[in-house]
């Protein structure tokens, strides 16, 4: 049987991103050659969003973006991931909605695990800053946005964003495996 290529659009050129949305295509598709690329998108909300819808509607819209801006009509999947925060009875926590998308153009949604976030960083956050600043000011790091992000830091680099990211990718993909289960 011949290796079959995956072409995949990637809603950001962050490396963390790209490589999530890699390695989810490669756990499910292993027979397959997966090419991924990241395109700088618009997400059409904060930079920083603060409400589970406002974080999911940035997913769906970046991947809406990258589809009208699909020149070559060659991609069989577009990717998107964006990160949020959000105060629940819990605590205030950050997570993940990813989005996918097929040549179809139906979207798939799905969603990480919370990963709590201390008071003090949720009250920068509701005061204009972004987490990956936060924890790069916490924690004396560089641009962790782009590496183990703020679960990474928080979990002493036992999961990471990259590793979420790629966790809730695959989950998402449940009804691109199995169609004729979701009607």
């Amino acid at each position: 049987m011949p290796n079959t290529v995956i072409r995949i659009r990637v809603a950001s050129k962050n490396p963390v991103k790209v490589t999530a949305a890699h390695q989810a295509f490669n756990q499910v598709f292993p027979n397959h050659t997966i090419h991924c690329e990241g395109m700088e998108t618009e997400s059409g909300v904060a930079d920083q969003p603060m409400t589970e819808n406002e974080t999911r509607l940035g997913a769906q819209n970046r991947i809406r973006y990258c589809r009208a801006h699909d020149t070559n009509k060659e991609e069989d999947y577009f990717v998107s991931m964006e990160g949020g925060v959000d105060d629940f009875e819990e605590g205030a926590a950050t997570f993940a909605y990813v989005a996918i998308a097929g040549r179809d153009g139906k979207i798939h949604t799905g969603r990480s695990a919370n990963l709590p976030i201390p008071d003090a960083v949720y009250l920068r956050l509701k005061n204009g800053e972004e987490l990956g600043d936060v924890m790069d000011d916490l924690f004396k790091t560089d641009n962790v946005k782009q590496k183990g992000g703020a679960i990474g830091l928080l979990t002493n680099h036992r999961a990471t964003r990259e590793s979420t990211y790629t966790q809730a990718l695959i989950l998402a993909l449940a009804p691109i495996l199995h169609p004729d289960l979701y009607l």
